[in-house]
């Protein structure tokens, strides 16, 4: 067992190398200037996003599409992940996680775009879609598409299901004394019954859940900044600072230079986004609209919240706290900042953890059935969810190869990405045309 963990860690640490990291990144800088700068229609998009009326044929709201998206995509990664960035990086870390979710806009944009132009109606008259139908029928390689399909059902109980449910489960030993095996037992139930509904039931519980959880937190993490606020100046300074400098040892921090700064921030901050993995894009597809621009619109502000809003206010708390140079974990660091709010912070901090889990939990099951889906057929969905109603229950209890399990996550989302990017440089001029139609006729309110 330890050989195979050395093995696949070894495989995970080079496929999420430096020609992953450029891959993705490059792909962002490339739509940034085919799109001439996309970004720049953001309070459009925003605006989209919250209107909840149906606009053409599909099977939820713009705002359903991208809550349910948005569930998916904020987890762990926007918490212990930014603290990991940190302490293997060093407060600049958070800069080039933030430029990272800029830059990553064009790319979410490109992808929702051609998952809504290439989806198709299945014969429940449902709307499927994602990189598979893009690859398949806007490249003609079905083989590639199928690949794809593949990887995501495979990432999906690494990433969206078993690492999620052990991080509740080691949260709730810790915080509550609870027993894994109970844990794993409650969150199967709870994930049955939302997700057993479909698509609707799942968009039903986001729209209210996601909403919640992320006002919260986003609420917590400003009382510890107010709290702190005459130490703020000083830590945005800290920040830019250390995005270009790197930072120096101080106390028990081992400190980080200019590259260790850039590869965690954007090696974070690209894991926490997702914009370029080829997920989000499958969930577009079932937003009712009839123009593919209007929703990928929509689909770029998930990007804008997840890591441009919510990790950016996350790493600004944990560099403001000063915990950073103390020589602890991600986890500890992240316990050590929100407990300065006394017993607010830590309530903040679990109510942050326990709702991002169980939201990527409903999220990413529709990602992985509609991989499944696409692989086997319709009949095969039911008895998908009722492995993923079951998976919660393994991760709760099996800390002993949590660490086996996310590398072959890792593996299995470097596998989906890579032929997501390809499509989406391949198709790069459809995604323009589309942009361009979409301008002239005026329709950009």
């Amino acid at each position: 067992m330890e050989f195979l963990n050395s093995l696949l860690e070894s495989i995970s640490s080079w496929v999420w190398g430096p020609p992953m990291l450029l891959l993705l990144m490059g792909t962002h800088i490339f739509l940034t200037v085919r799109l001439k700068g996309i970004q720049r229609e953001l309070p459009t998009a925003i605006r989209l996003s919250l209107k909840r009326n149906a606009e053409g044929k599909g099977d939820i709201s713009h705002f359903a599409a991208l809550t349910t998206a948005l569930a998916a995509t904020i987890g762990t990664g926007n918490i212990i992940g930014v603290a990991t960035a940190i302490t293997a990086g060093g407060p600049g870390a958070v800069f080039w996680m933030w430029i990272t979710g800029v830059l990553g806009i064009p790319t979410k944009y490109a992808e929702a775009l051609l998952a809504v132009k290439y989806r198709v109606t299945t014969h429940s008259g449902e709307q499927a879609g994602g990189p598979m139908y893009v690859i398949e029928r806007g490249l003609g390689w079905k083989w590639l598409g199928i690949a794809f399909a593949v990887f995501t059902a495979f990432a999906a109980f690494g990433i969206g299901n078993t690492v999620q449910a052990n991080a509740i489960a080691d949260m709730a030993r810790i915080s509550f004394g609870i027993p894994p095996i109970t844990t794993g037992v409650v969150l199967s139930f709870l994930t049955g019954l939302v997700i057993l509904g479909g698509i609707r039931s799942i968009a039903r519980v986001c729209q209210l859940l996601v909403p919640v959880m992320a006002l919260v937190y986003i609420a917590g993490c400003f009382l510890l900044l107010i709290r702190n606020f005459f130490s703020l100046p000083d830590s945005i300074l800290l920040i830019g600072k250390g995005a270009f400098s790197g930072q120096a040892a101080v106390g028990g921090f081992l400190g980080a230079g200019v590259r260790e700064a850039v590869r965690y921030g954007v090696a974070r901050g690209l894991f926490s986004n997702e914009s370029g993995l080829g997920s989000a894009p499958i969930v577009a597809a079932a937003a009712q609209t009839n123009d593919p621009v209007r929703q990928a619109l929509v689909s770029s502000t998930g990007t804008f919240w997840d890591t441009v809003v919510i990790c950016f206010i996350t790493g600004l708390v944990l560099v403001n706290s000063g915990h950073w140079q103390d020589g602890l974990s991600a986890t500890e660091l992240s316990k050590a900042a929100f407990g300065e709010l006394k017993a607010l912070g830590p309530f903040i901090l679990n109510f942050g953890l326990l709702t991002f889990v169980f939201s990527t939990l409903l999220g990413w099951c529709y990602y992985g059935e509609k991989a499944t889906e696409y692989l086997f057929g319709p009949p095969s969905v039911p008895f998908y969810r009722i492995i993923w109603v079951a998976a919660p229950l393994v991760g709760a209890t099996a800390a002993s190869h949590l660490t086996l399990i996310w590398n072959l996550a890792d593996i299995a989302n470097a596998l989906m990405a890579i032929p997501n990017l390809v499509s989406l440089i391949l198709l790069n001029t459809i995604i323009v045309q589309e942009t361009n139609r979409y301008h002239r006729n005026g329709f950009l309110e």
